[in-house]
């Protein structure tokens, strides 16, 4: 496995401000030597979350969340830790090196195509506004409403019709040809004389990874014949994979952990009106396929999605195809239905943001919706349309595993039918699906230390974490296994057997992968009140830390004693052992240098 250095690590984080990460996310303001603000992880009137420059770390006193900048990323961005490492290393453009792999040639092929993509992304803006042969392209969205502001916010571009307009661009700017092909913008001709281009008079949609930059392109069409395909794509690229993109992604990932829930929609127009309108929490998939890729990634951000899509018959096909993929995701789902003729786009122009708004609160789950249209569309007066009712809504809800979910359905179905719910929940049997096996995703995971440590244990990790002044006690007299809580004996050896001054706060939190672990170094190290001789102090909690944990075995011997048919030879050596708990108990620990 490909693995990046801790020294490049440790590089990065030297490389990037916790302060200018997090205030190019969140409106900063000084107080005192640390910054505040609302916390982004959880809503408050007041500002509770703290990023102190000093030690690179922030922690939020209201949810204690907390960390160092890679932690901050993770969160925010709700990507793994190599995903937030490679975006701070882009920002502070340190390249970085996998042992084993040809990373360089792989990065500077990214890399040149990242700057293919954004520069043909600005050829095609400049036309929209500026060329006369552009005029289509803006006659066609000022018809469907696009605002300007829309057409800035989302780069809308334009392709012009010539033949070689991207192959003559391209050869002006030095790119190789080979190279803009491998992009998906041009395509080579079959007699292998040269290129032509692959987008021609078509209005051009950027599409952006999760990080803003643009990775591939859809061209709508604005004039020809019927057999001309109404959308382009670009092909999958290095850049690209057309089952893992969500167009709109890079703009609405706030929203969708804000709202912890995602409108899916058909396409970019459609989203575009979507996000204008205030529903900023909406992504669409490129094209129609939408592929258990797709649900992962929602995962990530929300719990629930609502689909949205048009009101005909190939909208509604779509509504049922997305269904396993969500399901298997773990994703709670809604069916928004547009009114016929109606599209999401259409529906805003025509009845505005707030019936949209109101149309997508009220939108039905998706086995309410799925029950609707199975009853709409078969003939329930005959064996067959029921039948099919009974058949297909057995099969979907076969699907979750749920059984709350089955009888609750299996109850509105029985309505429907005008049957007994026995007897439907017994048709739903016979159909033998078996549930859905629980995901990795979805099994309970071990916490190593769920509760939360003592106050004495709290406190001897802020004396532990104040400074290094103590270090050199706590190692000859601190006893590691006196610490009952498992989180802060893992937190405690590291400090100790760091080197002193070596391992900074920000360093340390980034090798605790426990989260509720990592928000509790965060909030002890965070704290900056003045510990009242911390030396005595430290020696009083761990002499009563020491005898609590000789407490414990004295109550476990006593229990063992107490037992009639223990051995003569083994209660005598647990007597012993109880004699020489209680001796230690009386004596005192070393002094701590003051």
């Amino acid at each position: 496995m490909a693995v990046v250095s801790p020294e490049t690590v440790e590089r990065i984080r030297a490389s990037s401000d916790i302060v200018e990460v997090i205030g190019a996310a969140v409106p900063l303001k000084r107080a005192g030597g640390n910054y505040v603000a609302l916390c982004p992880f959880h809503k408050e009137k007041s500002p509770s979350f703290n990023v102190s420059p000093q030690k690179q770390i922030f922690h939020c006193f209201g949810c204690h969340k907390g960390g160092d900048v890679f932690t901050f990323v993770q969160e925010f961005e709700n990507i793994s830790f190599p995903e937030a490492l490679k975006r701070l290393a882009e920002r502070a453009k340190i390249p970085i090196e996998f042992e084993g792999s040809d990373g360089g040639a792989r990065r500077f092929l990214k890399e040149t195509l990242l700057q293919l993509h954004e520069q043909i992304a600005q050829r095609w803006q400049h036309a929209l506004r500026n060329d006369a042969a552009g005029e289509i392209a803006r006659a066609y969205l000022a018809k469907r409403g696009v605002s300007d502001e829309a057409i800035r916010l989302f780069r809308i571009g334009y392709a012009p019709a010539a033949w070689d307009d991207t192959v003559n661009w391209a050869t002006s700017k030095k790119f190789e040809l080979a190279t803009v092909e491998q992009a998906g913008l041009i395509i080579r001709r079959d007699d292998g004389s040269g290129y032509y281009d692959r987008f021609r008079g078509r209005l051009m949609f950027p599409i952006c990874d999760e990080q803003g930059r643009i990775i591939a392109f859809s061209g709508r069409v604005l004039s020809g014949d019927e057999k001309t395909a109404k959308y382009v794509n670009s092909p999958e690229t290095p850049l690209f994979t057309k089952g893992k993109v969500f167009y709109g992604l890079d703009k609405s990932k706030r929203a969708l952990l804000d709202h912890e829930c995602a409108l899916i929609c058909e396409g970019q127009l459609d989203l575009i009106a979507c996000f204008m309108a205030g529903v900023q929490n909406v992504v669409a998939p490129q094209g129609t396929a939408f592929t258990p890729e797709h649900a992962r990634i929602l995962k990530r951000y929300v719990n629930e999605v609502v689909l949205c899509f048009d009101s005909d018959t190939a909208g509604k096909a779509a509504a049922v195809r997305v269904l396993d993929s969500l399901v298997e995701a773990g994703l709670a789902i809604r069916v928004a239905t547009m009114p016929a003729p109606h599209d999401p786009d259409s529906f805003i122009k025509e009845q505005g943001a707030p019936a949209f708004q109101k149309l997508i609160a009220r939108a039905d789950g998706f086995f309410d919706y799925y029950l609707k249209q199975l009853c709409a569309e078969n003939d329930l007066q005959t064996d067959k349309g029921r039948l099919t009712v009974l058949r297909e809504m057995g099969a979907a809800l076969a699907k979750t595993g749920n059984q709350v979910l089955i009888d609750t359905y299996a109850q509105k179905t029985a309505l429907r039918l005008a049957v007994t719910p026995e007897a439907i929940r017994t048709e739903f049997r016979k159909q033998n699906r078996p549930a859905r096996p629980q995901t990795k995703e979805e099994a309970p995971a071990e916490v190593a230390s769920a509760a939360r440590p003592s106050p004495h244990e709290v406190w001897l990790l802020k004396i532990a974490f104040a400074s290094d002044d103590q270090l050199d006690w706590l190692r000859s007299h601190l006893d590691l296994s006196w610490i009952e809580h498992a989180g802060v004996r893992q937190m405690l050896r590291r400090r100790i057997e760091s080197q002193a001054s070596q391992a900074t706060p920000a360093a340390l939190l980034g090798e605790i992968e426990d989260h509720s672990l990592r928000d509790l170094l965060a909030e002890t190290i965070f704290e900056n009140r003045t510990i009242p001789n911390p030396a005595q102090q430290l020696q009083d909690i761990v002499l009563r830390l020491r005898n609590q944990a000789l407490d414990r075995e004295l109550q476990g011997l006593l229990q063992r004693v107490a037992n009639a048919e223990l051995p003569d030879d083994e209660r005598n050596q647990l007597l012993q052992r109880q004699m020489a708990l209680r001796q230690m108990k009386r004596e005192p620990l070393g002094l701590v240098a003051s």
